[in-house]
């Protein structure tokens, strides 16, 4: 694999990765919820908490994020941005990478960070001035949903980018057999609670959030969130064991409600992945 195709999927990576910061399938429609959605009557104290913290992040619509990430010894970034889930994924994310082979890939193209633009039918990586120098000199990278298959394990890929929304992680915690309320504490100048728990794959409920962890090798999770008076989201740290290693990463959301505008990038400036990898001797399909 050359470098402008390793540089290709590495890009489609971390789009995900910094994306996964605020990762959900959101409930399908008609999926129950109460007691019946896979807890007994009996079910912790906790869970009317959480289930009013996921349909009120759900319902804010926007956000700011800024997450770390690291996934072994393959890739560690940084992603810092806005995004928008009312009617499908929205939003631009600056993604910065800090360490592993993937960026040490990525820093022998003169790309250390990049800028991640979401939109309903595809998504657009800026990848900067030396590595356009290198490929035609177009910056921007299209990546369009029903064309990220052919990168391998693209399928599962195109669908995490359309079904993301902020409150997995609450969503996953409704799941665990554990979850317990740890105290409350200050988390950005915000009173929060503390909620603690672990969830094992063939626990979680939502049969398409389910598949899809299972495709990307995860087996367990344990996760820590921080929901503030107003039953939002604040904070999560989430670790993970997957096939390939340890995943681990933490989140800080704030400012729900602003408002997300995302262009998509001048046409004279972008080329589609599959054309580049053509381009490079790689059959994209």
């Amino acid at each position: 694999m050359n470098r402008t195709t390793a540089a290709v999927r590495v890009a489609a990576v971390a789009a995900l990765t910094g994306l996964a910061a605020c990762t959900s399938s959101g409930a399908p429609d008609g999926a129950p919820d109460g007691p019946e959605a896979g807890h007994p009557a009996s079910a912790p104290a906790a869970l009317p908490a959480l289930r009013t913290a996921e349909r009120s992040t759900q319902q804010a619509g926007t956000a700011r994020v800024r997450s770390t990430t690291v996934m072994g010894s393959q890739l560690s970034l940084t992603a810092d941005g806005l995004l928008a889930w009312r009617d499908g994924l929205s939003g631009s994310l600056t993604l910065r990478y800090t360490g592993g082979t993937a960026a040490t890939t990525m820093r022998g193209l003169g790309v250390t960070s990049m800028q991640a633009r979401y939109l309903h039918d595809a998504y657009y990586a800026r990848m900067g001035d030396a590595f356009a120098a290198k490929t035609g000199g177009r910056h921007w990278l299209r990546y369009g949903y029903e064309d990220l298959k052919s990168l391998g394990g693209g399928a599962d890929l195109a669908e995490q980018m359309r079904s993301t929304t902020p409150d997995q992680s609450v969503r996953l915690l409704l799941d665990s057999g554990d979850v317990r309320a740890v105290g409350e504490e200050t988390v950005d100048g915000r009173s929060t609670t503390h909620y603690s728990g672990t969830v094992t794959v063939g626990d979680v409920t939502d049969a398409g959030l389910r598949q899809r962890l299972r495709s990307a090798g995860v087996t367990g999770e344990s996760l820590d969130i921080w929901i503030d008076e107003k039953n939002l989201l604040v904070k999560k740290v989430e670790k993970s064991s997957t096939a390939g290693g340890k995943v681990t990463q933490s989140a800080h959301y704030s400012d729900y409600g602003v408002k997300v505008a995302v262009r998509r990038p001048p046409a004279a400036d972008t080329q589609d992945f599959k054309a580049l990898l053509s381009q490079s001797g790689t059959n994209p399909s």
